[in-house]
């Protein structure tokens, strides 16, 4: 890690706001300041682990992160978990003769598509990011590290259109930039994210009339009810899963809902 020189360097705090809102937002972060971000928000200097990866390794591979990314990006632990419990669930959903396709809709580092798809052999995987400085360096970072995921610098209307689901399970994968939905004190507000859950939640079930749709929202510990219990509604069948892999009220999840059919698993 490195050795401070100046007194900015040793003052300044490497959290959220810093990397998500302020002058680290569209700079490539060196391995130092991957590592800080680590440190002074979670008192872990591997916090932000990718593909497998701790952060001295993936940066030696080549691979670079804007500052944004560093915090949005969902690292090793928690995406390796999330890949899991879909899993989990998807095993349950009616037999298709066909192996499952999973959308990433916001993929962002691709981290999340890359643990999903280790969790569901033999799914096919796809990925859209909008953001075009954000799709090129995952573009790259992938390819350096010689992953066969496809992504789309695409926003998830345009990525989605021509996509066939016919036949076998869809699988979404839905994180979009919490941005100002997130207050530490209040929780996370669903409707607020840009764009809204719902709305997307709504998009995916108009385009896939047909066959089975497991969606996995990642959410924040803190939540408002709210939004959460209308989000709820649009699925058959919800379980949520939250993760303590952080301080308490710092923990992420997912809130699973599926469409269409019901896994013979939890209660609504």
């Amino acid at each position: 890690m490195k050795l401070y020189t100046d007194a900015r360097d040793a003052a300044e705090s490497y959290d959220r706001e810093l990397l998500l809102h302020g002058p680290k937002r569209n700079e490539i972060l060196e391995l130092w300041e991957v590592e800080r971000y680590g440190v002074d928000s979670y008192c872990d200097a591997d916090y932000v682990s990718l593909y497998g990866l701790c952060p001295a390794e993936w940066y030696a591979k080549g691979v670079r992160l804007l500052g944004r990314t560093a915090v949005e990006c969902t690292r090793d632990a928690l995406a390796s978990a999330i890949g899991r419990d879909v899993a989990g669930v998807a095993a349950m959903a009616p037999p298709g003769g066909a192996s499952p396709l999973i959308c990433d809709l916001f993929a962002g580092s691709g981290n999340t598509l890359y643990w999903l798809l280790r969790h569901i052999p033999g799914a096919e995987g796809f990925g859209c990011e909008m953001d075009a400085r954000v799709f090129e360096l995952t573009r790259q970072n992938l390819a350096t590290l010689g992953l066969p995921i496809r992504i789309v610098n695409a926003d998830y209307r345009s990525g989605l259109i021509g996509l066939s689901a016919a036949n076998r399970p869809l699988i979404a994968f839905i994180a979009p930039p919490w941005g100002k939905a997130l207050d530490e004190a209040r929780g996370l507000d669903l409707r607020r994210t840009s764009p809204p859950i719902i709305e997307i939640v709504d998009l995916l079930v108009d385009a896939f009339p047909a066959g089975s749709l497991l969606c996995a929202v990642q959410v924040y510990e803190m939540l408002d009810g709210d939004s959460v219990a209308e989000l709820r509604s649009r699925f058959d069948w919800s379980e949520l899963h939250l993760y303590t892999l952080n301080a308490s009220g710092r923990n992420h999840g997912i809130l699973l809902g599926a469409r269409r059919w019901t896994p013979a698993t939890g209660a609504r």
